[in-house]
């Protein structure tokens, strides 16, 4: 089968595979719960492949931008007017936009190459060290499970900003938002899919939205907004902002992590790599509209919003009551005089908070899955039944779910800082592992004698790009750092607010050691600090017609040549409508 072919082919019958041997969960539990021995895998490897390819362009395409537009967005980023000001958000917001388009680059080629069940996790397993994946694959999957009860509580305080809702218990909201979330889980990925694509839509209506509004805000244009043509005289605030700067590098600094969790979600696509019709096409699709998307739906947003909403606001502060009073986008409308909207962005938001919900139930449970379905994990949570649901995993999900009742005691908020504190830098530690992972998987392939022409889509900036990548994550948490020490405002060098802020690196740490101390004694090919280039494999888990047709072993040298030569031709731009189209696609 030609290239050419593959598309079609593998919506019919993805990878050609044939229908794997099916196990019950007290199957799974049998043997060791951590174990990767070749009798122990085989029982969960066949499983893997159950997950259904039921995620189509569409479901893809959303994921990609809807995955990144949530609570980060339009309530996280007050805090960051609030300590760096609008010029800082801007900045701050772009450079993590930046590397977030890096990332994604790096991780669709690796996710077309290879769209395995775990995606990045399993990438960083076999290009950098299997301790060090394990770490990441882990610390990723908790710092899901611990954002579900919190963005649940969160839902629960943006109900509160109509005023009906006053005075009914908190248990009441969160009983219903979690009976959803199960009920979303019944359909398997196909449910989390089409959810996902009708919120995604919903989102990107609203940022639109928001986006004339804003402009019509800001040159004057509402009757009822008396402060008239406001231009950029925010960004020189007496004693408050000056030139768009709040607390000077030390407020810039608080910027970033804000800004790398609101764009937390985005890398979902790739994990998405096995449940996908056609990885192939979409993957890259997807990862090469990150970057136009981002910089609409966030950087311009965000740049509206500098200009309506004076660093200073009150509203902006904790002190202002329910989590939309704080949304910078809500406080706009609101400055602006205008009755009934504010009320409907509020829904978009909650919305929002809801579909980051969703997203946490999948980004959790398809990595607790693959790393336990590649012996890092209890056995019987690698099960997926019939339907190609990892049904233990999303139990489990669901029941940190229930997390979110800790909300109703009286000290229910301090419990959930610390929960949070587990997955605040995670995704500086991922992302950055990710870029070393492409780097690392570009020397290999070198090493075994392949060339970058064999590679079906190629990161768009090359290695440089990931080392780009890795630099500013390092550059992040370098920061975060910095202001967990010295946070804006104080108290300075507090043992409790330092840990409230990184404890994900030292709980890293742990992660790390643990699968190493493990694996010196029971898996000793784990034992060096990082794998070699020379023993990396790039074989297991490749796409089947680039196996077969381009790069596996024993491919018949005209085969290989002529399969190359169609990758070459589908790369190439057909004249200038090619290049109008594909900015339109790029953008819409």
């Amino acid at each position: 089968m030609s290239l050419a072919h593959e598309n079609a082919e593998m919506e019919k019958h993805p990878y050609n595979a044939p229908p794997p041997a099916h196990h019950s969960p007290s199957d799974h539990a049998k043997g060791r719960s951590l174990s990767v021995t070749d009798e122990d895998i085989a029982m969960v490897h066949s499983d893997q492949n159950e997950l259904k390819r039921d995620l189509k362009g569409r479901h893809m395409q959303m994921i990609a931008i809807g995955g990144a537009i949530g609570s980060g967005l339009f309530i996280g980023s007050a805090s960051s007017f609030v300590t760096g000001g609008p010029a800082s958000v801007i900045i701050g917001f772009t450079l993590i936009g930046i590397m977030m388009y890096l990332m994604m680059q790096a991780l669709a080629e690796l996710a077309v190459m290879y769209p395995i069940n775990g995606a990045f996790t399993m990438y960083i397993c076999r290009f950098i060290d299997p301790s060090w994946g394990f770490a990441c694959g882990w610390q990723y999957a908790i710092s899901w499970l611990t954002v579900l009860p919190f963005e649940i509580s969160a839902a629960c305080n943006i109900i509160h900003y109509w005023p009906g809702s006053d005075g009914i218990n908190n248990a009441a909201w969160i009983t219903p938002l979690l009976a959803g979330l199960v009920f979303i889980q019944f359909f398997g990925v196909k449910g989390y899919g089409e959810v996902e694509f009708v919120l995604s839509i919903i989102k990107v209506i609203a940022c639109v939205g928001f986006m004339i509004l804003g402009i019509i805000i800001n040159v004057g244009g509402v009757p009822t907004d008396d402060r008239g043509y406001i231009g950029n005289k925010y960004y020189n605030i007496p004693d408050v902002t000056h030139a768009g700067f709040r607390n000077g590098f030390h407020g810039f600094c608080g910027v970033f992590v804000n800004a790398a969790f609101a764009y937390t979600g985005t890398e979902l696509t790739g994990l998405a790599a096995a449940e996908t019709a056609n990885p192939r096409k979409e993957i890259p699709k997807a990862s090469k509209q990150v970057i136009y998307r981002i910089m609409l739906f966030y950087v311009v947003n965000l740049a509206l919003v500098g200009l309506v909403v004076p660093a200073n606001t009150p509203a902006l502060t904790a002190d202002a009551g329910s989590e939309s009073l704080r949304s910078p986008f809500v406080i706009a409308i609101q400055l602006a005089g205008i009755k009934v909207l504010p009320g409907i962005f509020n829904a978009v938001i909650l919305i929002a908070v809801m579909s980051v919900a969703n997203a946490c139930t999948f980004g959790s449970t398809r990595t607790m899955q693959a790393l336990a379905a590649n012996g890092m994990g209890p056995k019987f949570t690698a099960y997926v039944d019939k339907k190609g649901r990892p049904v233990v995993v999303i139990v489990i999900q669901l029941l940190f779910g229930l997390l979110a009742y800790i909300n109703l005691a009286p000290n229910g908020g301090t419990i959930f800082t610390w929960l949070l504190s587990l997955s605040g830098i995670t995704v500086l530690f991922v992302f950055g592992s990710i870029a070393i992972a492409h780097i690392r998987f570009r020397k290999a392939w070198l090493h075994n004698g392949h060339t970058l022409e064999e590679i079906p889509y190629t990161a768009a900036f090359g290695v440089w790009g990931s080392w780009a990548c890795f630099f500013i994550c390092a550059i992040a948490l370098i920061a975060q750092f910095y202001v967990a020490l010295y946070p804006v405002g104080g108290p300075n060098l507090q043992v409790e607010g330092f840990f409230e802020t990184y404890m994900a690196a030292p709980f890293l740490v742990v992660l790390y050691l643990m699968w190493k101390v493990y694996s010196w004694f029971a898996i000793p090919t784990h034992r060096p600090l990082w794998i070699k280039i020379k023993d990396i494999d790039i074989y297991t888990g490749m796409r089947q017609n680039q196996r077969e047709l381009i790069s596996g072993p024993g491919v018949d040298e005209n085969t290989r040549r002529a399969s190359i030569q169609e990758i070459q031709d589908e790369k190439k731009k057909k004249g200038v409508k090619g290049y109008f189209m594909g900015a339109v696609h790029s953008v819409f």
